[in-house]
């Protein structure tokens, strides 16, 4: 049996790209599910009228000092969608990184056959 360098370098990098693939999905995946309970739990809180309403009071008023100064993460509802959204993004790229992997490995093993 003869040992081909490239078919190990190839087999190298296709098991790096899985194993990549799959840590990116397993840190998407934990980023959703943070970011959901933080969502849940700051949905879950008991709030009365007069607090919601005085909170966009002050949101209001300070509405355009947030918008030339940024948010600063005083928004952390915001904060949890974006991660959220991102997170998202991050898994996607991660599961298109196992499918092209999985498509070279499929191509080399075509091509050996």
């Amino acid at each position: 049996m003869s040992f081909n360098v490239t078919d190990s370098v190839n087999s190298a990098l296709l098991s790096g790209a899985f194993e990549s693939g799959k840590f990116g999905l397993q840190k998407a995946s934990n980023g959703i599910t943070q970011a959901s309970i933080d969502i849940a739990n700051k949905a879950a809180e008991p709030r009365d009228t007069n607090a919601v309403l005085a909170d966009a009071a002050k949101q209001q008023l300070g509405l355009p000092r947030n918008l030339l100064s940024g948010l600063n993460n005083q928004d952390n509802l915001t904060n949890d969608l974006l991660s959220l959204q991102n997170n998202l993004n991050f898994a996607q790229a991660s599961s298109k990184v196992v499918g092209t992997a999985h498509d070279v490995l499929g191509k080399i093993i075509d091509d050996i056959a």
